[in-house]
């Protein structure tokens, strides 16, 4: 089923896109939340129509997205985890953390447009921030401990103890049971 989104549907696709979805996706969900319409022939002449008169709009929304996208460009972010002793983060870094990031540097990025694999160990990640489906930037992650790691003490080896000889009365009981 071809579907003209009305929207930005995360996974999907963008504003204006025409998508090939399954039927029951459309027609359950897309549809009735108002974020997608069938896409038949007056609908795909409606959408190019729009589309053309919009098209001075999507290049000013697109460049400004090119701006924000090169000032990011030389944003690299330090995430503070929870740690344990061996090293190992509490929970894991994602996007709302690394949003929070970023608007403690005055970026107001809505979570949603940051992707990241999952980050559970310590060390340089990079994060994905989607701006506009033509523009895309890859930030640099570091994640480092709040505290910082102890490593164990090493534990010293006991001495080796000699084997003690064995006490006359021993010699006396072994000769006994000999005998």
């Amino acid at each position: 089923m071809e579907i003209i989104l009305k929207e930005d549907v995360i996974g999907l696709g963008y504003k204006h896109d025409i998508v090939n979805v399954k039927s029951g996706y459309g027609r359950n969900y897309l549809i009735p939340q108002g974020k997608g319409v069938i896409a038949s022939e007056s609908a795909k002449k409606a959408l190019a129509e729009e589309l053309k008169q919009k098209a001075k709009k999507l290049e000013k929304i697109k460049n400004d997205a090119q701006a924000v996208a090169d000032k990011l460009a030389g944003v690299a972010l330090t995430i503070t985890a929870k740690v344990s002793a061996q090293g190992t983060i509490y929970g894991s870094v994602n996007n709302v953390q690394i949003a929070e990031e970023l608007s403690k540097l005055g970026f107001d990025i809505d979570r949603k447009l940051i992707t990241i694999k999952d980050v559970k160990t310590l060390g340089e990640h990079e994060a994905t921030v989607r701006l506009h489906k033509e523009v895309a930037v890859q930030i640099p992650v570091t994640v480092i401990s709040e505290t910082p790691i102890e490593k164990p003490a090493p534990v010293a080896e006991p001495a080796p103890v000699a084997e003690a000889a064995p006490a006359e009365e021993d010699f006396d009981a072994e000769a006994e049971e000999e005998a």
